[in-house]
């Protein structure tokens, strides 16, 4: 599947020596006012992060219930006070169209908070994001994170 090229407003590398970095960055996020209708990427190889990030993020926006991630279920939605989530997976997807077969352009039309795993599996089919998250594992167990932001909302995100 060829890359979607979305035009890069800004970005940042962040350096997160253990899960306290995911949790700090998830609770800054969650201030934003632009957090609540942004689609946001989420970019790694297995292990990465990219589930626990979400968990760091829904806690922080006020999620008490259990987190569970949408890898078999591709979605996993979420009703935080007014806010809806939808966190998608789309590992297991071998063909862009089987994002069509889904059903799921209805929940990116609606208003709320977007977060995707393993968006490329989609191909050109998604909407474009507001803010990229690229998790890369490093040897001593920390992670390099690049946030790229590509949209207004997302250059908002990013200075967050």
């Amino acid at each position: 599947m060829p890359p979607v090229h979305t035009p890069i407003l800004g970005s940042a590398t962040l350096h997160w020596t253990d899960e306290s970095g995911c949790t700090d960055y998830a609770r800054r996020l969650a201030t934003s006012p632009a957090l609540r209708d942004a689609l946001i990427e989420l970019e790694g190889p297995l292990g990465a992060g990219k589930t626990t990030f979400v968990r760091h993020l829904l806690r922080a926006l006020g999620e008490t219930g259990r987190v569970r991630s949408p890898t078999y279920a591709v979605l996993e939605p979420y009703r935080i006070g007014d806010l809806e989530v939808s966190h998608l997976d789309f590992y297991r997807f071998g063909d862009a169209r089987e994002w069509e077969d889904t059903g799921l352009r209805e929940v990116f039309g609606r208003p709320g908070l977007k977060l995707v795993e393993w968006p490329r599996q989609a191909g050109t089919l998604l909407p474009g994001a507001d803010l990229r998250l690229r998790l890369e594992p490093l040897d001593d167990g920390s992670r390099s994170v690049t946030v790229e932001a590509c949209s207004t909302a997302g250059l908002e995100l990013l200075r967050t």
